[in-house]
């Protein structure tokens, strides 16, 4: 079968197609046809070799990928699931080594596995489990009371706008960052408030709140410049490994999406959420898996506001 990954890091243009051995569905497992895989910037850490010294622990080909959607083809021994061959799936996916996204067949836990929102497109679903499950797990650490004040760095990203909507169909009140070309879609995603992004967030957050917010998430990656928009004993949930310290008795709350990769329940939450219109899923643009250089590339431009995604 066809993957795409890298087997020499070298940045965006070492990935290439590589073919290796078929997987099949082992005991608890199913096997995904893939059609569609998005795109993250968690992927561009495999390509550009970020991360070279733990996935050398494999061999290659190391293939990004940690979402994809696609076609049930094959149920492992002992299997207990709902679904069956021919159901169109979303999933989770954990990359290691030759095991990722950008692959034509991939067999995976039952439980990382659901149906997509009737409706939706591969592509379209694809965007979901990944980024929707960090926000999830991030409002569940979070533990806010409905009426709570939230506020969402990078909301009008692909992990933002999750955040946004799950926030609201929580019954939080949500503030918001956005450049000028970007709040008519964060207003439509929501949020209560918007505030001008940049580096002096928390203080454009002060002004429409001036107790600071009872917690942040801090989708926009911006560490110690978001703490001064947090109230006294509030708290953080950051998407990337925390290095802004701790101040006044703020909390920060690490998110680590792979706790959820087997949280069925949660993935399928978000799916009838989707289904009722309380989640938007976005594609900015798709390629051909075989243009996944291409696909990171324009990831890496900035700009987009949706999932590059890879069709098989």
């Amino acid at each position: 079968m066809r993957v795409v990954g890298v087997s020499e890091f070298g940045g965006f243009d070492s990935l290439k197609v590589h073919e290796i051995p078929e997987p099949h569905a082992g005991p608890g497992q199913v096997r995904v046809r893939v059609r569609a895989a998005a795109v993250n910037p968690t992927d561009t850490f495999i390509a550009t070799g970020a991360r070279a010294e733990a996935l050398r622990k494999d061999p290659p080909p190391y293939v990004p990928g940690m979402d994809v959607a696609g076609v049930v083809d094959e149920l492992g021994p002992g299997v207990q699931t709902d679904l069956a061959a021919g159901d169109a799936v979303m999933a989770i996916v954990l990359p290691r080594a030759s095991h990722g996204g950008y692959s034509e067949y991939l067999a995976l836990p039952a439980e990382s596995v659901v149906r997509i929102p009737k409706g939706r497109s591969f592509a379209e679903a694809c965007t979901l489990p990944m980024n929707g499950l960090t926000a999830q797990l991030a409002l569940d650490l979070l533990d806010l009371a409905p009426g709570a004040t939230l506020a969402v760095t990078g909301a009008a990203g692909a992990y933002g706008g999750y955040a946004v909507e799950l926030a609201k169909a929580a019954g939080l009140r949500v503030v918001a960052d956005a450049a000028p070309k970007d709040e008519e879609l964060v207003r439509a995603l929501g949020a209560d408030v918007i505030v001008p992004r940049g580096p002096d967030v928390s203080a454009q957050i002060r002004k429409v709140v001036p107790e600071g917010v009872d917690a942040l998430t801090d989708g926009s990656v911006q560490q110690a410049e978001v703490l001064g928009a947090v109230r006294d004993g509030g708290k953080i949930a950051p998407v990337r490994a925390w290095t802004g310290g701790e101040e006044r008795g703020i909390t920060i709350h690490q998110v680590m999406v792979f706790s959820y990769a087997k949280e069925r329940a949660k993935l399928d939450r978000l799916r009838q959420l989707t289904e009722d219109g309380r989640i938007t899923l976005r594609v900015a643009q798709t390629f051909p898996a075989e243009r996944a250089a291409d696909a990171q590339r324009a990831l890496a431009a900035g700009g987009a506001r949706g999932r590059m995604v890879l069709e098989f």
